[in-house]
């Protein structure tokens, strides 16, 4: 194992975790968009409680970016 591998001092494994989760989380989401688009997964192939957290993990994302879009796509550059 790696230096890097390792939590920063203080930080408790479950904070870890939870670091580890997030991150494992959008590899998920990520798997999943690449399923749809080559056509191995469909939406219909979900279960409803998964599309709906996967559509609202979607629409924040969305909103995030968004927010983080300093220049507006009407405005022009000089």
């Amino acid at each position: 194992m790696d230096k890097s591998d390792l939590p920063p001092s203080g930080q408790s494994s479950r904070q870890e975790l939870s670091a580890l989760d997030a991150d494992f989380i959008r590899v998920l989401e990520d798997l999943i968009d690449a399923l749809l688009s080559n056509g191995t997964l469909r939406l219909t192939d979900l279960p409803p409680q998964a599309l709906e957290k996967l559509s609202q993990r979607k629409r924040v994302r969305q909103r995030l970016r968004n927010s983080l879009d300093l220049i507006d796509d009407g405005e022009e550059l000089l």
